[in-house]
């Protein structure tokens, strides 16, 4: 009876342990909006830089921006694709583009051990949130 125990309590040890890490969430990237200007050429239109800070393993979800988005790496290196579009991996001085109707199913940081950040500049309309997640 005290093996059958033991065995119980192994096996609920690892199924907890287990489970812990398929739970575990990847880190967050972290957004510092830098500048927003209206275009007063185009009216009701903004841009908007940001820089984003991804620790190692970093995922973003799907979401769309709803903006012409452009990507610059400033260190680092990321992973990113659009819906119907070759996933890319980017490096230190290289960029991406995404339009305002693409849906971005991959934006990650391509290590998972190494921090990465770049800069994006989105032309937008004003007042309207620049990332909107998708279900």
């Amino acid at each position: 009876m005290v093996i059958l125990k033991q065995a119980a309590f192994s096996l609920l040890m690892t199924a907890g342990i287990l489970t812990g890490v398929a739970q575990a969430a990847p880190p967050e990237a972290i957004v510092k909006q830098v500048m927003t200007k209206p275009l007063d050429d185009y009216p009701g239109k903004e841009a908007l830089m940001i820089t984003v800070d991804y620790p190692p393993g970093a995922v973003d979800p799907v979401h769309r921006h709803r903006a012409h988005s452009f990507v610059y790496v400033l260190e680092g290196s990321i992973v990113m694709q659009v819906q119907g579009g070759q996933e890319v991996t980017l490096t230190q001085g290289q960029s991406f583009y995404e339009g305002p109707n693409d849906l971005h199913t991959i934006g990650r940081n391509a290590s998972q051990t190494q921090p990465a950040k770049f800069l994006v500049l989105l032309l937008k309309d004003q007042n309207v949130p620049f990332f909107i997640l998708e279900h």
